[in-house]
Order: C-alpha cells, then sequence, then structure tokens
C-alpha cells in the first residue's frame, strides 16, 4: 500500500512514506515550528519517495492526545492534503502508536503508553498486542504523574520518565522511551484500514482529552504563593 503519515504531537515532527516495499522517513523538530514545517517536508519526503498524492491510498495522523497546537496542525494538514487528492483520512491514537515503537522497539506486547501532557500531567493508556493487531484495554486517562497506576508484568513506555522520574510509581514491567514515530503508524494503518477506521477529509478530527490548555493566571499566581510560602524561614 502507498501511504503517508505524519505525527506533530509532541516536540518530535515525525514524517513517513512508503510504497509497500521500502520506508522513507523524516524527523525534525515539532511544537510550534511543525505548523510551518510541516507541508515543505512531506512533500520533500514524498518527491524522495517518488511518490504523489493522488498515487496514495490515504494520509494518516497522530489524532492524539498530544499538544493541543500540534493536534490541530497534523489534522489541518491531513484534511488538506486529502481534499486536494480525493483520499481518505486515517486518525490513529498517538498512544496506541506508543505502545507499536516499543513493540517493534523492545518486543513488549502488554503496554502502559505514557506521554507528557505538560501542566503537571501524563496522558495514559493501555494496549495489548495478539495477533498482528493491538486492542486498546481501557479509555485514555490524564492524571497527576504519582496517581499513575500500572498493571503487574505489563511494559511502561513513552516520554514522560526523564521529567517525573520519581513521581511515577514503580513498575514491575520494564520501562521504555518511545514516541509516536509515523513509522509505527504506518505498521498500524494496514490493521486500522481493513478495520473500516479510515474517514472522510473532512470527518477527521483530533483526540482532546484535556478542556484547556494552559494554567489560568490565578492558578499560576496560587501556585507562586504556595511555593513561597514553602520557602520562606
Amino acid at each position: 500500500m502507498n501511504l503517508l503519515a505524519f505525527d506533530t504531537s509532541t516536540d518530535t515532527l515525525s514524517i513517513a512514506a512508503t510504497d509497500g516495499a521500502q520506508v522513507w522517513q523524516h524527523a525534525g523538530p515539532g511544537g510550534a515550528q511543525a505548523s510551518s514545517t510541516l507541508i515543505p517536508a512531506i512533500l520533500a519526503l514524498l518527491a524522495q519517495a517518488g511518490l504523489r498524492l493522488d498515487q496514495l491510498e490515504a494520509i494518516a495522523f497522530g489524532s492524539g492526545p498530544g499538544s493541543f497546537t500540534g493536534l490541530r496542525t497534523a489534522c489541518s494538514v491531513a484534511q488538506g492534503l486529502a481534499f486536494g487528492a480525493n483520499l481518505p483520512v486515517l486518525p490513529i491514537d498517538t498512544l496506541m502508536a506508543v505502545a507499536e515503537e516499543a513493540r517493534h522497539q523492545h518486543g513488549v506486547q502488554s503496554v502502559q503508553a505514557l506521554l507528557d501532557a505538560r501542566m503537571d500531567e501524563v496522558y495514559t493508556g493501555f494496549y495489548s498486542y495478539h495477533n498482528g493487531q493491538w486492542a486498546q484495554r481501557d479509555d485514555f486517562q490524564l492524571l497527576r504523574p504519582e496517581h499513575l497506576q500500572h498493571k503487574a508484568g505489563w511494559a511502561q513506555a513513552g516520554n514522560p520518565f526523564t521529567v517525573y522520574l520519581d513521581r511515577i510509581p514503580a513498575s514491575d514491567g520494564i520501562r521504555v522511551i518511545a514516541l509516536p514515530t509515523a513509522t509505527a503508524m504506518l505498521r498500524l494503518a494496514p490493521a486500522l484500514l481493513a478495520a473500516g477506521g479510515a474517514v472522510p477529509a473532512d470527518q477527521a478530527l483530533p483526540r482532546y482529552i484535556r478542556d484547556k490548555v494552559a494554567k489560568t493566571t490565578d492558578e499560576r499566581m496560587a501556585e507562586k504563593a504556595a511555593l513561597a510560602a514553602a520557602l520562606r524561614p
């Protein structure tokens, strides 16, 4: 299958394309930069692969959870490219992509996927791999690191360990650093397409877990006051 996938849900921009036999990939800075660099990078990668948009069978993007700006950027670009080439769009859960990257790199098949949600919180979801497909065991959650719970024997994979290392409860499974890469999405895409996961471009939407993207002024002032009081002799 000729497929294009990209993710801008984290601080790393990830793009990949395949003709079914070979994979081409690109990584770069994500975050705010992705809105201006994503489309040129996609077009350059497709040119490198010798693929045109109208030769693709679908466009996959990381639909969330993740950075609000990143999710909106990826969704709008996927919609725009798909509209122009009359292609379906495949939204892919970023936490499932984390689980797939961990499986590909480390062979784990029962994964608690984690992503740093900023604002002192973590996105999490549980995934198990069976007969070549991932199944989500519980709905996504948004929790403070110390409130995370793990399943016995399950691996933990994601990107929050360096930030919240001392606050994430210890697990008896392995911990691995993993991101929702576009190559992981390419591996997920065939099964998701076969299961009917693709939608028309105008129906592709990001998956938001949090209702707000930043702390209010009052919340920031309260935190500063509490810190000052804690440091006061």
